[in-house]
């Protein structure tokens, strides 16, 4: 599987239950969110002006997506809510891997670009780091309509977090043609 065909499996509405364990706290939290994965041209209005604040052509943009999620906490039922831009830059002599730009709400801190790669398995690697954390997250598709990701962010202050998601698909299912060439390379 390479990106495109990953973003592409991912677009619609997934339903997300994340169990997260606090290492440094030895607690453990649970949350339930929806989430929906909207697919973006690369000359979206939002997909330029990321580019821009990350000083990468457009030109060089594989594929992005529009991320938005509501949910809460189960400890608390703290609400969560928001939305985010990804875009990802293959390399040049390997596009099965590549920079991952995010979008940036403070305005005071300086874009930091990921790194992301699809490994032997078709699972995407995320891997984000800056001055004071590093973040690696693994997403896979046990099928086309049950994905799972790990996540471990650790801070250099000494505190690490591990989750566990899984989600499933509720509705927007890519087109029949391109959902059956993902599922085959799923399976395969």
């Amino acid at each position: 599987m390479n990106i495109e065909e990953f973003f592409q499996l991912s677009a619609g509405k997934w339903f997300s239950h994340r169990t997260s364990q606090h290492l440094a706290f030895n607690q453990s939290e649970n949350s339930k969110s929806d989430i929906i994965i909207e697919r973006l041209a690369v000359d979206h209005p939002e997909v330029s002006k990321l580019c821009q604040q990350y000083k990468i052509n457009l030109s060089s943009a594989s594929c992005a997506a529009k991320i938005s999620w509501n949910g809460t906490t189960e400890k608390d039922q703290a609400k969560h809510s928001g939305s985010t831009v990804l875009v990802l830059i293959p390399d040049a002599d390997n596009p099965a891997q590549g920079k991952l730009l995010r979008e940036i709400v403070d305005a005071d801190k300086t874009p930091v670009a990921g790194r992301y790669k699809i490994d032997s398995d078709g699972a995407l690697i995320l891997i984000t780091e800056d001055k004071t954390m590093s973040c690696e997250e693994r997403l896979w598709f046990a099928s086309p309509n049950l994905r799972m990701r790990v996540n471990v962010l650790k801070s250099f202050g000494g505190f690490s977090i591990t989750s566990f998601t899984s989600e499933i698909r509720m509705g927007g299912f890519p087109p029949a043609a391109k959902a059956s060439e993902a599922a085959n390379s799923v399976s395969s």
